[in-house]
């Protein structure tokens, strides 16, 4: 099925796309959510108008992503954990903790999902961990877990 994308959608396309996508995937996911419409000819021309302006609020997202990104650069943070033998964490540091540090360092927009921690950290060293503030722009964290 073709549709016409409204936001911009990781590996799929961005706004304005005219993209082919499984059906189940376009009737149940992406028309309920207001992220498409289907690719009929009012659609077309309706989302020819319309591209202006998102390509213009889509832009000011980026430059407000990139914003915050500049921003997040000078950051690091840093988690004192106990650890055992072979310098192993009792426990990990997870997004939701590197989320709440974020928090209370004046990052409130920063949401745990945003923060692509494929797995928790569960030994000492210096991370870096990259944030999805947008499609296009990804800045990394430099995380320090230290010794207690």
């Amino acid at each position: 099925m073709e549709v016409i994308l409204r936001n911009a959608i990781e590996n799929v396309g961005k706004p304005g796309d005219i993209v082919k996508v499984s059906n189940g995937y376009a009737r149940n996911y992406l028309i309920p959510r207001g992220l498409a419409y289907e690719a009929t000819d009012g659609n077309r021309k309706r989302i020819a108008a319309e591209r202006a302006r998102l390509e213009a609020a889509e832009s000011e997202r980026r430059d407000a992503a990139q914003t915050v990104a500049d921003r997040l650069a000078q950051v690091s943070l840093t988690f004192s954990a106990r650890v055992g033998d072979e310098e192993k964490l009792f426990g990990s540091v997870t997004a939701a903790d590197i989320a709440q540090q974020l928090h209370s360092q004046g990052f409130p927009e920063i949401e745990k999902r945003q923060i692509e921690l494929h797995e928790p950290i569960k030994a000492l060293g210096v991370y870096r961990v990259p944030i999805r503030l947008h499609a296009e722009v990804k800045p990394d964290i430099k995380v320090w877990v230290i010794k207690q």
